[in-house]
């Protein structure tokens, strides 16, 4: 069963929460409500998101503050944030939004076919950062279990190497499908996520081909999952 996405919604009018709602259940993932920053944090404290939608203009505390605390938390500080304002002052404005860590700015009313294109790319990106981490995870179980003095000699775990690069192989086909999709895209967070991407893949793909029979046998280096 393929795990869901978390998508988190900030919003002080439920009437907004419903509309963002609407126009992101095609995309079938999970959409997590929060009415002020404060419920944002605390959701934030136990779930991973993909990607967090947050309204500007809150009362007590607003967008910015609130995007100020994600980011200077360890745990969430990565998750892209997509602002949503119903105001415009200008460049000085926007320019705010960006300084306080989102990713995108969009204005009110928006073009609901736009911003549910935007929510999916980072959603695709989430998905592709569990894979790797998924398959990372079995590689460490399987250098951990190659050097335990229990396993008997000549038992080559070939068959579960085959295995991790062939799962591997499918994410990164699917990586480089994305990154041609994105190669044309104005989203600068995007693309540099897609990047980020594609270096972790590559480095496990070589800690991968360093257990193969015939390596060096020196212990493989696995790629951080910072």
């Amino acid at each position: 069963m393929v795990q869901k996405a978390k998508i988190l919604l900030v919003d002080d009018r439920p009437e907004n929460l419903l509309a963002l709602e609407a126009i992101l259940s095609a995309l079938d993932q999970t959409l997590v409500r929060a009415s002020s920053g404060e419920e944002a944090l605390k959701a934030l404290l136990t779930d991973d998101f993909a990607v967090i939608l947050l309204d500007v203009q809150m009362p007590g505390m607003d967008g910015f503050e609130t995007a100020a605390h994600i980011k200077r938390r360890e745990r969430t500080r990565d998750i892209p944030i997509i602002f949503l304002t119903a105001i415009n002052h200008g460049p000085h404005h926007t320019f705010r939004g960006y300084a306080a860590g989102a990713v995108d700015y969009i204005s009110k009313p928006f073009d609901p076919w736009v911003l549910r294109a935007k929510v999916s790319v980072f959603v695709e990106l989430y998905m592709k950062n569990v894979q790797l981490r998924e398959q990372a995870s079995l590689l460490r179980l399987q250098l951990e279990g190659s050097r335990q003095p229990e396993v008997a000699a000549g038992s080559e775990p070939a068959g579960l190497l085959a295995e991790l690069s062939a799962r591997l192989a499918a994410v990164e086909e699917q990586a480089e499908a994305l990154s041609k999709h994105l190669n044309d895209s104005t989203d600068a967070a995007a693309v540099a996520t897609a990047a980020h991407l594609e270096r972790k893949l590559t480095g496990l793909r070589r800690a991968l081909d360093a257990l193969e029979p015939g390596a060096d046998g020196s212990a493989a280096q696995l790629p951080s999952q910072n």
